[in-house]
């Protein structure tokens, strides 16, 4: 069985930082056909894609954290991070950890939840002074 348990969510004020981990059992980050991503969502709105990354490393940014947020993963600890910099009260959300199989070299998931299967149970991120 698949679980993704995210963690590092909290409140900070704009202009900080957070580094937001999910760790995964039952599914490995270095698995053939491994990709991950993440997500967030705000109450009444739809969850939008934040970060994803391929299975040889390759990443897409939504165009709302380009240069802000880094996703990286740690195959050791099969854990995958994202950092959080410049925070700005609009990226306050619920953050989700997701992760699929089927990848092949090159593909690069979209930011759509639909192309995940597997997903943690969120963390929350709140920017407010």
């Amino acid at each position: 069985e698949v679980q993704l348990v995210e963690s590092g969510g909290g409140l900070v004020q704009p202009g900080g930082s957070l580094r937001l981990a999910c760790v995964a059992s039952g599914y490995t980050l270095n698995y053939a056909y491994a990709c991950m991503g993440w997500f967030r969502q705000e109450p009444g709105k739809e969850r939008e894609g934040v970060v994803t990354i391929g299975r040889d490393g390759n990443t897409r940014h939504a165009d709302s954290v380009k240069g802000r947020f880094t996703i990286s993963r740690d195959i050791a600890k099969n854990t995958l991070w994202l950092q959080m910099n410049s925070l700005k009260p609009e990226d306050t959300a619920m953050y989700y950890c997701a992760a699929r199989t089927g990848c092949s070299n090159g593909f690069l998931p979209p930011l759509q939840s639909w192309s995940f299967g597997y997903w943690g149970q969120g963390t929350q991120v709140t920017v407010s002074s």
